[in-house]
C-alpha cells in the first residue's frame, strides 16, 4: 500500500503529527521533496520534536526513512538534527534511515544567495526563510549543483566544487558586490557535515521498489502544503518544489509506481507563514487570540503565523488538487475557546462573489465573505470517540466534509499521540 500524507492549505497544518500517529501501520516513510524550509513538531512519549529535514517516521524504532531524490538538503542542517535526536534517545543508523543518491545537496552559498536576493527586493520580497531553497532548486535545473551521489567519489568532487563556485562568484560578486565564495571552504564543508553520511547513500528507486514488491507499506510525507506548490500554489510565494501528492512517486524516486491513498491535513482554522495573498486572514484581537490559542509560531523559523477562519473556498481547492483519499482534521480543540466560529464561505473578486479559488491578480484583490457557526465553548481533549463530542462540535466535522467535498478520517484534538478521533 502506498499512501501520501500532504497539506491541504498554506502548510503547518500538522501534518507532523499526523505522520507520527499513521506510520505506527507503515514499514516506510520518506519525504520526497523541499529542504528545511518548513518544520515538522511531533509531540509523543518520547518527547517534542520538532523536524526540518527528516521524515517523521525516524521517531519509530521499526520504521525505515528515505530522503528522497526530490529533496534538496542542507547537511550542516542534517548533521544538527540528528544529533539532537540523539541526544534525545533517538537511534539513527544506516538500516534506520535511507538517503537517495540523487537527492541535492543544499550548500552555505546558496543561503547567502537567498538572503542577498530577499535583502535586494526588500519591500517586494518573497517572505522566504533565507534557508537557500528557491537558488538551490533553480541550480538542480541549470545543472549546477552538487548530489549526495557525488560524495561517493572524492576523486572528482574537489573539481566539480571549484567549477560551481567559479560559475557562482560571477552572481556573488558581480551581481550582488559581495565577497567572493572560497572553493576551498565549500570542500571543508562538504568534509565536515556530508561525509559522514556516506554510509548512508542508498538508490531509493531499487529500495523502494523492492519495498513494494515485498508488500511493504510506505507512506511519502510532504512538507508544506498545495498552496504552496511551485504550479498550482499562490505564485510566486511559494515553495519551489512540488507539494502535490501526484508527484510523492517522483520525488521519492519511484515514477513507476501509483499511490493507493492521498490523506489530506487540513486544519481546523487557517494559518500561514510568510508573505502572499491570504484571504481570510484575521486582524486585530479575534486575530490575536486565535493565534495564541493555536500556538501559532512558525517550526522552522519561529515566526509568528498569519491566522483566520477555516477557508473553505482554499480548503475544497487544495482537497481537488492533492486528490484526497479522505481527510484528517487537526486542532480542533483549538477553537474550543470560541461561541461562534468564524468561517470564510467565499470570495469577493471584482466586486462578484466566487466559491472557486482565483490566482494571480484576482487572488491578490480577493476579500472574504465571512460566516459564523456554533461553537461548543468546552474542552473536548478527552474525547476518544465522535460520540463522546458536543453535538455543536460534530455538527463542525460534518459541515467542513461537506464544504469541501471530502470525508474526514482523523480528528485531532491535541497535540499529544493519543488525543485523536478515527470516524472509519
Amino acid at each position: 500500500m502506498l499512501t501520501a500524507v500532504v497539506g491541504i492549505n498554506w502548510g503547518d497544518e500538522g501534518k507532523g503529527r499526523m505522520v507520527d500517529l499513521l506510520s505506527a501501520d507503515y514499514d516506510v516513510v520518506c519525504r520526497y521533496q523541499g529542504g528545511n524550509n518548513a518544520g515538522h513538531t511531533v509531540v509523543n512519549d518520547k518527547g517534542k520534536f520538532i523536524l526540518n529535514l527528516l521524515p517523521s517516521g525516524i521517531l519509530r524504532d521499526k520504521v525505515i526513512n528515505v530522503m528522497g531524490p526530490g529533496m534538496v538538503i542542507d547537511m550542516e542542517h542534517l548533521s544538527n538534527e540528528v544529533k539532537d535526536l540523539r541526544s534525545a534517545g533517538i537511534e539513527i543508523t544506516p538500516e534506520h534511515l535511507k538517503i537517495s543518491d540523487r537527492a541535492t545537496i543544499c550548500m552555505p552559498y546558496h543561503k547567502l544567495l537567498d538572503c542577498l536576493e530577499e535583502d535586494r527586493l526588500s519591500d517586494k520580497k518573497f517572505g522566504s526563510t533565507r534557508r537557500g531553497i528557491a537558488p538551490v532548486y533553480a541550480d538542480k535545473y541549470m545543472k549546477k549543483t552538487l548530489r549526495i551521489g557525488d560524495l561517493k567519489h572524492p576523486e572528482v568532487l574537489k573539481e566539480k566544487i571549484r567549477d560551481i563556485v567559479e560559475w557562482k562568484n560571477l552572481t556573488i560578486k558581480g551581481g550582488y558586490g559581495h565577497e567572493p565564495i572560497d572553493a576551498a571552504e565549500m570542500y571543508d564543508w562538504i568534509q565536515k557535515y556530508a561525509m559522514p553520511f556516506l554510509p548512508y547513500i542508498c538508490d531509493t528507486t531499487s529500495f523502494l521498489n523492492d519495498c513494494e514488491a515485498e508488500g511493504k507499506k510506505i507512506m511519502f510525507e510532504a512538507q508544506l502544503g498545495a498552496l504552496r506548490d511551485i504550479d498550482f500554489g499562490i505564485y510566486p510565494y511559494t515553495s519551489s518544489s512540488s507539494t502535490i501528492a501526484a508527484y510523492a512517486p517522483i520525488g521519492a524516486g519511484v515514477p513507476n509506481l501509483k499511490l493507493d491513498n492521498s490523506i489530506g491535513i487540513i486544519k481546523a482554522y487557517s494559518s500561514c507563514v510568510g508573505e502572499g495573498p491570504f484571504t481570510c486572514e484575521m486582524f486585530g484581537k479575534e486575530g490575536d487570540d486565535l493565534r495564541e490559542a493555536g500556538g501559532e509560531y512558525g517550526a522552522a523559523t519561529g515566526r509568528p503565523r498569519r491566522v483566520g477562519g477555516f477557508d473553505v473556498v482554499a480548503s475544497g481547492y487544495g482537497t481537488l488538487v492533492q486528490g484526497c483519499t479522505s481527510l484528517a482534521l487537526t486542532k480542533l480543540d483549538v477553537l474550543s475557546y470560541m461561541e461562534k466560529i468564524p468561517v470564510c464561505v467565499a470570495y469577493e473578486v471584482n466586486g462578484q462573489r466566487t466559491e472557486k479559488f482565483p490566482s494571480g491578480e484576482d487572488l491578490n484583490s480577493a476579500k472574504p465573505v465571512y460566516e459564523y457557526v456554533r461553537g461548543w465553548n468546552c474542552n473536548i481533549s478527552d474525547c476518544r470517540t465522535f460520540e463522546e463530542l458536543p453535538e455543536e462540535a460534530a455538527e463542525y466535522i460534518k459541515y467542513i466534509e461537506k464544504a469541501v467535498g471530502c470525508p474526514i478520517q482523523y480528528v485531532s484534538v491535541g497535540a499529544e499521540r493519543e488525543q485523536y478521533i478515527k470516524m472509519f
